[in-house]
């Protein structure tokens, strides 16, 4: 579900950058763009990791992995503000 918003997102932002020239609306539309690699390369490999260990078998390295991925998910929530602040700007300029 992630996937489609942020590219409906970063289409939307682009469309409108080509309408009004406003360079916020780029800089938005990469913002929010820059989820789909960083969640792809960077993200995903902690997932897999969590996802192909057996249920009930937590461990101190599950939690590590946990916390890695709380991490790079708050990296994630940041791009997103960052990208909804930027359009928000743009929108009053």
């Amino acid at each position: 579900m992630q996937a489609p918003l942020v590219a409906i997102g970063a289409l939307l932002g682009l469309l409108q950058w080509f309408i009004s020239g406003g360079q916020l609306w780029l800089y938005g539309a990469i913002l929010i763009f820059s989820n789909l690699p960083y969640t792809f390369a960077i993200i995903m490999p902690v997932n897999k990791k969590l996802m192909s260990m057996p249920p009930n078998s937590s461990n101190a390295e599950t939690r590590i992995l946990v916390q890695k991925w709380g991490q790079l998910h708050l990296v994630r929530t940041g791009l997103g503000l960052a990208a909804t602040l930027v359009f928000v700007l743009a929108s009053l300029f």
